[in-house]
């Protein structure tokens, strides 16, 4: 298995192109923040005078970049594994001694591998956007729940597109979900439009979305500092209502969602989908 996975990620990096539009989602919510989002954002009336408004934002701007990074770089892993069943490269290794199991399992780590390492990178130039903007970087605690969640939603998406690659025979197929999820991620993770500003009812299916909670997640971790220097001495109803109104915290009904069950949403879903997914290869095996 390990030279399966070896190969794997030897093929994607090479392949520039697949690198890059597995980041390109990234750029486009970075591209749009900077030129028109965040003037918008900073102008609110609530943050005038206050310091750290501009560290707070970049905060809430990059852990939905984030968020959204770690399904479409989940998305350009896993579409190696499109590309060799459109190619037939798949029935090779089917017809030599490597087990079915040790296949699936190769692109599984692999993909898991590259997303959570473009994830990762994407956080590295996230806290330098946010440093050079005049943000701090994160503490090392917070730097560590960081890496903490980066993996759990690496684990999910990875998980999540397995299971819709699993569904696919063409990489035609892989390609029109990679544009619609790619143009949707934006949206599903709060970073287009604040999952608080969005109709009741697309709120309330938004909450099922794992990079939604992902992003959550990573908005209260990030925010935390910035959230408490710009809100000092303000009262708890306005920080509340902030918070809901950016998706730092979500909520069903009036209820918010505690970041127990976020953890819980993106465990189970990476468990669910990951089973899924080796109930759909193993019975197109046979």
């Amino acid at each position: 298995m390990i030279a399966m996975i070896k190969r794997n990620l030897r093929v994607f990096l090479r392949d520039r192109p697949s690198v890059f539009f597995s980041l390109l989602s990234v750029f486009i919510i970075i591209g749009l923040y900077a030129l028109f989002l965040g003037d918008l954002m900073l102008s609110s009336s609530i943050f005038q005078g206050r310091a750290g408004v501009k560290w707070m934002m970049d905060s809430w701007l990059m852990a939905g970049v984030m968020a959204a990074g770690s399904v479409t770089t989940a998305l350009g892993a896993m579409g190696l594994m499109a590309e060799d069943k459109e190619r037939k490269i798949n029935m090779d290794f089917v017809s030599s001694p490597i087990g079915r199991g040790e296949i699936v399992g190769s692109y599984i780590i692999s993909g898991y591998i590259i997303s959570v390492l473009l994830t990762f990178l994407t956080g590295i130039l996230a806290s330098l956007y946010i440093l050079s903007r005049g943000g701090q970087l994160p503490g090392l605690a917070t730097a560590f729940q960081i890496i903490g969640l980066l993996l759990l939603s690496g684990f999910s998406s990875t998980a999540l597109v397995l299971f819709l690659v699993s569904l696919i025979q063409s990489n035609t197929s892989f390609s029109i979900i990679s544009t619609l999820v790619g143009t949707l991620i934006g949206f599903l993770a709060g970073v287009y439009v604040p999952v608080g500003q969005l109709p009741s009812a697309v709120a309330s299916v938004v909450n099922f979305i794992p990079a939604a909670h992902s992003a959550a997640l990573l908005r209260q971790t990030m925010m935390a500092e910035p959230i408490s220097r710009v809100f000092a001495g303000a009262p708890g109803e306005l920080v509340m209502d902030f918070r809901r109104a950016m998706g730092v915290d979500l909520f069903i009904g009036g209820a918010p969602i505690s970041s127990q069950i976020s953890l819980l949403v993106l465990a189970g879903s990476g468990a669910l989908f990951f089973a899924l997914a080796t109930l759909s290869l193993k019975r197109k095996a046979k």
